[in-house]
C-alpha cells in the first residue's frame, strides 16, 4: 500500500522537468527536433542555428530572402511551436 508522501514516477518526472533549471533545456531539445518536421526540409536546410533563451527563440537563417519571409510569419511560428510544446512558453522569435 502507498504512503501519503509517495508519488508516481510520472509525477516525479513532471515535477523535475518543470523545475527552472531543466525546463528550458528540455524545450530547447524539443524545438530543435520539431523544427524540420514542422517547417519542412527546405526551411530546415537553410536553418543553421536554433537556440532558445529566456523564452525567445533565436533562428539563424542562411538565405536572406527566406529570412525576410519568415520575419512576416513570426507570430505563426510562435503559435505553432507553443501548440507542440503544450504551453505558451515561447514569447518571441528573433530571426538573423
Amino acid at each position: 500500500m502507498r504512503e501519503n508522501n509517495d508519488e508516481t514516477l510520472k509525477d516525479a518526472l513532471q515535477r523535475f522537468v518543470n523545475s527552472k533549471n531543466v525546463k528550458p533545456k528540455v524545450f530547447q531539445a524539443k524545438v530543435s527536433s520539431l523544427w524540420p518536421e514542422l517547417m519542412g526540409p527546405t526551411i530546415a536546410g537553410y536553418t543553421t542555428e536554433i537556440s532558445l533563451r529566456r523564452q525567445v527563440l533565436y533562428l539563424r537563417i542562411s538565405s536572406s530572402s527566406l529570412r525576410q519571409e519568415l520575419t512576416y510569419g513570426k507570430d505563426k511560428i510562435v503559435k505553432l511551436l507553443n501548440e507542440e510544446l503544450g504551453e505558451e512558453y515561447i514569447r518571441d522569435v528573433v530571426i538573423c
